[in-house]
């Protein structure tokens, strides 16, 4: 999940990944910055994650990572300093991974165009997610309409979501994670556990970005992620309530966005 959800931006990023869900993921001018940030998220959780990077390590963030007990780490390049670092550490795995080329198919992209899930004694097999969603693909649905920062934060929530297992709710602003909250049976509790991480990480929500993974079935999950700060929210709709969700848009002010697909990663 960590190199799936890195090699997505392009621009420097870096994303932890803990137990299969990223609970910090950032872009920056570079490695060493975007680290930080993702780190800033959730420092509770980053502990013993896999950590990605979508651009080369070099040894002033090889010495921040270094700090951090890890697992696993990801990266296209590394300096030779960088390198020596790392090995002076045990028990870190580290995977130097190429970028993929590009082109028109999934493989040239390095995405897998299909999903395999075990069922019983068989196999189930179904198109992957790839599906890249462009401003274009926006339907904006409220009254507010999303100012262009705005639009690229919920791009970006958007983009992480669809590596967090669902139920999934990503908080974020200035291409940064404030808070996500992953793989619950309820909508809402993700929606709060997002509110506690980042409470607990200090971060305040005011004036972020929330992607959904699905469609709101109720209106009490936008209204929690009005209360906890939130100005704009993506998700694909296709609710029976979805303009009773769209109304309580209204009545906070918001801007809402719909995709038209979902994610809903399992």
């Amino acid at each position: 999940a960590a190199w799936e959800c890195v090699k997505s931006f392009d621009t420097p990023a870096c994303v932890i990944v803990k137990h299969a869900n990223p609970c910090g993921v950032a872009l920056g001018a570079n490695a060493g910055e975007a680290y930080a940030k993702a780190f800033k998220t959730d420092p509770t959780s980053a502990f013993g994650g896999i950590i990605a990077f979508n651009t080369e390590v070099d040894a002033a963030t090889a010495e921040q990572v270094s700090k951090q007990f890890m697992e696993v780490l990801i990266a296209p390049a590394f300096t030779p300093e960088a390198l020596a670092i790392f090995t002076a550490k045990k028990n870190v795995r580290v995977l130097q991974i190429a970028l993929p080329k590009g082109g028109a198919t999934a493989w040239e992209q390095g995405r897998n165009a299909q999903d395999v899930k075990r069922v019983g004694s068989g196999l189930l097999i179904q198109s992957a997610d790839n599906h890249v969603l462009k401003l274009s693909d926006l339907k904006v649905v409220t009254k507010a309409q999303p100012t262009p920062q705005q639009l690229q934060d919920m791009l970006f929530a958007w983009t992480v979501a669809k590596y967090v297992k669902s139920n999934a709710i990503v908080f974020c602003a200035g291409g940064m994670t404030l808070g996500v909250g992953a793989g619950q049976m309820s909508r809402l509790d993700s929606a709060r556990i997002a509110g506690i991480k980042a409470e607990a990480a200090g971060l305040s929500l005011k004036g972020s970005a929330v992607a959904s993974d699905a469609f709101f079935p109720f209106r009490d999950t936008l209204d929690e992620l009005v209360k906890a700060g939130a100005t704009s929210v993506i998700h694909p709709g296709g609710s029976m309530r979805d303009e009773e969700v769209i109304g309580a848009a209204n009545e906070h002010g918001i801007a809402m966005v719909l995709t038209g697909v979902r994610h809903f990663r399992h």
